[in-house]
């Protein structure tokens, strides 16, 4: 495909460059009743200046063009690395807009909310199932709020022991977000290397391992793709010597319905229901990530928790260790339901075929581009699988420009740049959700990429060439945003 070939979108202008003094959208008539006194200006919004004034076709249509500029998974295969972006069935929303669910009010009464506390309660105990937990908590509303809700309780087990201790050990293949949350606990964070297959280094772990660590923050399977094979060792020395496993569960797709983290050791974990139990997500949420413990760290879970009554169930706030609320009410309650439904679905044999799709689904996409791109660890990879740009920088190519020439070609690129332990690397998870006909138009694509590198470079340098908008300065976008309009911004033509 060569680049004169491409037709350039239309850039959507703004409003503001829209604009027409004296039109409106509506006609309000005029009042027969008194004027009111006029407002105090304190409280009301100052006018922007040159606001701007269109018809209601114009807005409508408007916006309309700009949503058809966004990307989502209805729309085509949505290679996001370690966020599993898989399709969203209809019928979980269809459920999840039951009027008994989505006109529900927090706060009330017992009695009147019977259904959706069994709700809560069944998907806390089928996480309990799926992961090998004693018991869960579906506050947190997305998997950092879960992070930092499992090292609270962390830091409250120790604590009730009367140690504390200072330390948080995090793999350099973990997700980014464990750092934050062991600091905002109040931990010191240290990385442990990994070995030469991708997975923990487990004579640097037992080196470092002594009675200051509190617990270790694992990512299985880990950035990389890869599994951790050595789980039952690396949770032996953390409880040898005191500590606790905490597991990141982002990537539980790779293996739900298979193996069960709290078989395999781990004390605490989070599960993203917006990743393996199929709500829709992107774009800042909604999302949750529920944690489950094993037993005792039963008594640090925030509250209230749905218990069990003499009719039903009921919330109960009557757990003196707890480490309080971490969300409002009681968490994204419209996730919930979601991956309520999700789970009646698929149930426990369809649950496994998930992960056994999405890990052949990975894997075919990682044989049929090995070669053409880097790979650059030999390890089997699960549901993900981690090319790098090596291949290409005798060419001038780096990955960035794999991505934006991936748009040209109707295809959302994957995760660049991270895991960082891999240089100019490219993060592509299938999910369960693309059939065959999908993937190799994907694989033939970044073939066609590669090819592009060799005899063109240029052609990627430039790419995008078919947005309404090309390469952006992203680093001066992220330090200086433009957050307001101004009429500097977007002059108006001439005449």
């Amino acid at each position: 495909m060569s680049v004169d070939r491409i037709p350039p979108k239309p850039r959507e202008g703004l409003l503001f460059d829209q604009s027409v003094p004296g039109k409106r959208g509506s006609e309000v008539p005029a009042a027969d009743i008194p004027d009111a006194p006029p407002l105090d200006r304190r409280f009301t919004r100052r006018e922007i200046d040159g606001f701007p004034e269109l018809s209601e076709r114009e807005v409508a249509r408007h916006f309309t063009r700009i949503s058809r500029l966004n990307y989502g998974n209805d729309q085509g295969f949505y290679p996001l690395g370690s966020c599993t972006m898989k399709y969203n069935p209809k019928v979980n929303e269809k459920v999840a807009r039951l009027d008994g669910f989505a006109e529900i009010h927090p706060l009330l009464p017992t009695e009147a909310v019977q259904g959706s506390l069994q709700v809560m309660a069944e998907l806390e105990r089928f996480l309990c199932e799926i992961a090998g937990m004693d018991a869960f908590t579906l506050q947190p509303a997305a998997g950092a709020q879960g992070e930092l809700t499992g090292i609270r309780m962390v830091r409250a087990h120790h604590e009730s022991r009367g140690h504390p201790r200072q330390v948080v050990l995090i793999p350099d293949s973990a997700h980014g977000t464990n750092p934050a949350s062991a600091h905002l606990c109040g931990y010191r964070v240290e990385e442990i290397a990994s070995d030469a297959r991708g997975c923990v280094d487990l004579a640097a772990l037992r080196a470092r391992m002594s009675d200051d660590v509190a617990v270790l923050m694992l990512t299985n399977p880990n950035t990389l793709g890869v599994f951790e094979t050595d789980i039952g060792e690396i949770c032996r020395v953390l409880h040898e010597g005191g500590g606790l496993v905490y597991l990141d569960g982002a990537n539980l797709n790779a293996f739900v319905g298979v193996a069960r983290p709290g078989d395999m050791g781990a004390d605490v974990m989070h599960v993203n229901l917006h990743k393996t139990f199929s709500t829709p997500h992107g774009g800042g949420g909604p999302g949750s990530g529920p944690v489950g413990v094993k037993e005792p760290l039963t008594r640090f879970l925030p509250m209230p928790r749905v218990v069990r009554a003499d009719k039903g169930y009921r919330l109960s706030s009557e757990f003196p260790d707890s480490i309080g609320k971490v969300h409002s009410f009681h968490g994204n309650f419209g996730m919930l339901i979601r991956a309520y439904a999700y789970i009646l679905a698929n149930g426990a044999a369809g649950l496994r075929e998930i992960a056994e799709t999405a890990v052949l689904n990975a894997n075919y996409i990682r044989k049929r581009l090995e070669g053409t791109y880097h790979l650059p660890y030999a390890s089997p990879t699960l549901h993900e699988v981690i090319f790098s740009d090596r291949n290409l920088e005798k060419y001038g190519v780096r990955t960035l420009d794999v991505a934006k020439r991936l748009m040209d070609y109707g295809f959302h690129p994957p995760t660049i740049y991270f895991p960082l332990v891999v240089k100019g690397a490219l993060m592509i998870e299938p999910t369960e959700s693309e059939g065959i006909e999908e993937m190799d138009a994907f694989i033939d694509a970044m073939i066609r990429i590669a090819r592009e590198a060799e005899e063109d470079p240029e052609v990627l340098h430039a790419a995008p060439h078919t947005t309404p908008v090309g390469r952006l300065d992203e680093a001066a976008a992220a330090r200086r945003p433009v957050l307001r309009w101004t009429p500097e911004l977007s002059p108006k033509p001439g005449p």
